[in-house]
């Protein structure tokens, strides 16, 4: 796991990076010479086996499982609501409490396929940018999550799907036919990645180690709407898929459905990707663009498309509008969203049309929101 500079003794041990789990195990007397043993050990259990209690730590001694027990926790946040669609997707409504403040929510969902299991975790509480096409944008930012709250969404998942190491329960409903239940990671819920960069790469740098969650990097995709100085920090430190909110060819429609964009262009924001390192055909860039009725669906956006994105290996997802209460927005028809794919298939792009899943328990993209708001 990753050092960290911070000196602060977490009392979660949830999302300590290896050195601050060795400052906690230090602090309540465990010797220098086995700092290093037992901080293996103990991320075996946190991370591998999923363990909720120290006393489940049976390859420690019970002084120290005790000693643990008294100073430290290992708390998941409150399941408010777990909620299934009829295709197998499921939503949980998360409360984390906070230190003299009220609790404040995120909602994970989880979409089964029969080759994986993808996991859509929440970097902050509600949303700074204000995409007018997001629900998750209608809601005020209210802060953003800590390593360990977003690791916890992982961990649920993990707990309700039985999907640890030596899980011998079995839960019901629609998962891979093989493999991790979690077999992917998507930073693509509520929240803008790049503006919480630190507590997301920690979480990621645990989720990516050995003695952590295990996932390879090419099992984890990190989603942003165009924060351009943390693409290259994404690529130098994480090395994991990178997925650009793109939605227009155009910066004056890009700045009303993007207004990060008017910070950020689509001309800078472009640059950065074709310097993205390590970019490759065999590595290449999702871009996402979802798919509006009249406002970015013409065969002359998908023409655009292909001129900017002719210099970078590329994935193009299209994502067909889904509505969310207060929206002027309305999805493309079917056959113009297929007409677009087809014009970006035969220039070479691949250009899968997202399956809607979970529309009916409000669990699509775009409309992820919780009833947390910000204090005034």
């Amino acid at each position: 796991m990753t050092p960290n500079s911070q000196t602060t003794i977490a009392k979660n041990l949830i999302g300590a990076s290896e050195q601050q789990l060795q400052e906690a195990l230090a602090s309540i007397g465990v010797a220098e010479k086995q700092l290093a043993l037992r901080t293996k050990q103990i991320s075996h259990w946190i991370y591998i086996r999923g363990a909720t209690q120290f006393s489940q730590m049976s390859s420690i001694g019970k002084d120290l499982q005790r000693s643990l027990e008294k100073n430290f926790t290992l708390d998941r946040p409150e399941i408010v609501t777990e909620q299934i669609s009829i295709d197998g997707t499921r939503k949980w409504l998360l409360r984390f409490p906070q230190p003299d403040a009220p609790a404040v929510e995120v909602e994970t969902v989880y979409i089964p396929e029969s080759d994986r299991g993808t996991l859509c975790v929440s970097s902050q509480v509600g949303c700074s940018f204000n995409c007018s096409f997001c629900y998750t944008g209608t809601q005020q930012m209210m802060r953003n999550l800590t390593p360990g709250e977003i690791l916890a969404q992982i961990m649920v998942a993990r707990d309700r799907l039985a999907d640890y190491s030596g899980d011998n329960t079995e839960a019901k409903g629609i998962f891979p036919a093989t493999g991790r239940k979690v077999s992917n990671i998507v930073m693509m819920g509520m929240g803008e990645p790049l503006l919480n960069f630190e507590n997301v790469k920690q979480a990621l740098l645990i989720a990516l180690h050995d003695d952590g969650l295990g996932f390879s990097r090419r099992r984890i995709t990190l989603s942003t709407s165009g924060v351009v100085p943390g693409i290259a920090r994404t690529g130098d430190e994480l090395k994991v898929a990178l997925a650009i909110s793109l939605h227009a060819v155009r910066d004056e429609l890009r700045d009303e459905l993007v207004p990060i964009n008017r910070k950020y262009p689509i001309a800078d924001l472009l640059d950065a990707c074709r310097k993205y390192p390590g970019l490759s055909n065999a590595r290449r860039i999702t871009f996402e663009y979802v798919m509006l009725k009249g406002v970015n669906d013409s065969l002359q956006d998908a023409q655009e498309l292909v001129r900017l994105l002719a210099e970078i290996p590329s994935k193009i997802n299209l994502i067909p509008f889904n509505p969310w209460p207060g929206t002027h927005y309305e999805c493309s028809d079917e056959q113009t969203i297929a007409a677009f794919a087809r014009y970006l298939h035969r220039h070479g792009y691949s250009s899968p049309v997202r399956a809607t899943r979970g529309q009916d328990i409000m669990a699509a993209c775009g409309q992820l929101k919780s009833e947390t708001v910000k204090l005034s």
